[in-house]
């Protein structure tokens, strides 16, 4: 029979093995990020992103406590990163109509790079889903209403001061904006690369310039 005299060096030698390996946590984000960006919410299994994150599973729900919280913090993650420069272009100086040109046509080129997955994480994410995910779909939701409500706010900044015609309705001018991105998203999702999408940033362009008022 063996007997081990220090029990302390063995209480040791345990908690180091059942130690759980260190990550770093802002790169399992990001892998994360991606993953549900490429497969959608409900398409990206716990084996699909401990995979692409490189951790264990109980590592995951360790750092992220449940998938929809890091799903959550991957969508604010991508709006603070990927997604930050239509917030960039809204809240700029310069001309509204000069503004919303240039988040349509860099909207045509980011949702069209290569090496990373198409379109706009948060545009057409979990339209439809299961009764269970359904905090989830009013999540995405809320986040899609806040950019319509940011350039709604800055359309109507731009009839406060001189830049759009008075009678421009800014509501549904945002609405039409937000369509088009919506729709820019799900042909680059189906292959429609930066050369398809600019002319119809360019459509929606014309449709803006439209209500600009002459002497702005």
């Amino acid at each position: 029979m063996i007997v081990v005299k220090n029990s302390s060096f063995l209480e040791s030698s345990t908690r180091r093995r059942g130690r759980p390996r260190a990550f770093d946590r802002d790169v399992a984000l990001a892998a994360a990020g991606e993953t549900f960006w490429r497969l959608g919410y409900e398409g990206a299994s716990i084996a699909d992103l401990t995979a692409a994150m490189g951790i264990t599973p109980q590592s995951l729900y360790a750092a992220f406590v449940s998938k929809a919280d890091l799903y959550r913090e991957a969508l604010e993650r991508y709006r603070q990163e990927e997604g930050a420069a239509a917030g960039r272009n809204l809240n700029g100086e310069g001309h509204v109509v000069d503004a919303i040109a240039r988040l349509l046509r860099i909207s045509a080129h980011e949702f069209s790079l290569p090496g990373r997955p198409k379109g706009c994480m948060i545009s057409t994410a979990v339209l439809t889903c299961a009764v269970e995910n359904d905090a989830i779909a009013r999540h995405v939701t809320a986040l899609r209403g806040q950019t319509l409500a940011a350039l709604e706010a800055r359309l109507r900044r731009g009839i406060e001061e001189g830049e759009l015609r008075e009678h421009t309705d800014a509501g549904g001018l945002a609405r039409f904006i937000g369509a088009i991105l919506q729709g820019m998203t799900v042909q680059a999702q189906d292959g429609a690369g930066e050369a398809d999408l600019l002319p119809i940033a360019e459509f929606a362009i014309a449709e803006v310039t439209r209500h600009r008022r002459a002497t702005a």
